[in-house]
């Protein structure tokens, strides 16, 4: 049953972890082929089930350790109609997955009863490539196709939904008024190039500023995915209003662009005690900061770092 659609822990000033990439830590650590980034194809099997129950665990087991709030988010960011379609699934089969990977999350979260708070979280993935802007919707179109998705988290578990690696604000408006409709509450991350800016070209602080105006403020925050600290850190810090509606950051291990990345033979981990630093930094120029995990080339080791340099800016736990 869901315990937070209501009022979202995460918005009350503790610290929350979350977990790091999820697909790389599957490709280049586990050693799984994961077709178009999909994660949620393990769940055909048993195996494949073990390996994400184990996944989440870990993850688990470090917000008990730093006493931290957690946010358990789905394996779904491919599972949408397009990605889906190329995996050879029906629409009933999508569903029945998007259904199947929230109640794995209710397993854990009744396992880690004993944190503060467990949020889980129904991840929605971009129609198009997470790094290029190459199959733009308006945002009635958005809706439209981020619909089904979204009515299914809405009959499960969730708490909220999460749509990460925006690329493009049109797709996180369509995203928000399904939301909306449907009732759950929503978190909108986007990613940037190494400018700073969208990869169309806009500024961070006109896609948050366009997004709350067309939805009238709908988000209940927004986030930071797949982008180095080193890629936005530059466009922080004016103290803006704008800036106060980013409440959660997901970074890449590496220094690299999307474009380098896509063609990195091996997976660059960066220097994880240094990404932890990053955070730390960050949060002087994000002052609602609070919820912590990774993207890209991140693991259990770079989140356990990130909580180590940041667990002490704040008062409490969640």
């Amino acid at each position: 049953m869901t315990g937070y659609r209501g009022e979202l822990p995460q918005l009350g000033g503790g610290l929350f972890l979350t977990d790091g990439g999820l697909e790389t830590t599957l490709i280049f650590h586990e050693g799984l082929d994961l077709p178009h980034f999909a994660a949620f194809h393990l769940l055909k099997t048993p195996e494949g089930k073990a390996v994400l129950r184990g996944y989440f665990r870990t993850y688990a087991e470090l917000a008990r350790r730093f006493d931290t709030g957690l946010i358990l988010e789905s394996a779904t960011w491919r599972s949408n109609p397009d990605w889906g379609a190329r995996l050879g699934y029906t629409a009933d089969e999508l569903a029945d997955a998007n259904r199947e990977a929230i109640s794995m999350l209710e397993d854990i979260r009744s396992e880690f009863a004993d944190l503060s708070a467990v949020v889980i979280s129904g991840c929605l993935g971009p129609r198009g490539d997470g790094y290029v802007a190459d199959s733009s919707m308006s945002a009635e179109e958005a809706e439209a196709y981020h619909r089904a998705q979204v009515r299914t988290f809405a009959v499960a578990a969730t708490d909220m939904v999460c749509a990460i690696t925006m690329n493009y604000a049109e797709e996180a408006v369509g995203i928000a008024n399904a939301a909306r409709k449907a009732g759950l509450p929503l978190a909108i991350s986007f990613t940037v190039e190494t400018d700073g800016n969208l990869p169309t070209g806009q500024t961070l602080k006109a896609a948050i500023e366009q997004v709350d105006a067309e939805t009238s403020g709908y988000p209940g925050y927004y986030m930071l995915n797949c982008a180095h600290p080193s890629h936005f850190e530059a466009v922080l810090g004016t103290a803006e209003p704008w800036e106060d509606r980013i409440y959660g950051l997901r970074a890449n291990a590496s220094r690299m662009s999307h474009a380098e990345l896509d063609e990195a033979p091996e997976l660059d981990l960066g220097d994880p005690a240094e990404l932890g630093r990053d955070y730390a930094d960050l949060r002087s120029k994000l002052r609602n900061l609070s919820i912590l995990g990774g993207c890209c080339g991140t693991d259990h080791r770079h989140i356990e770092q990130i909580a180590t340099a940041c667990q002490p800016l704040f008062s409490g736990a969640a």
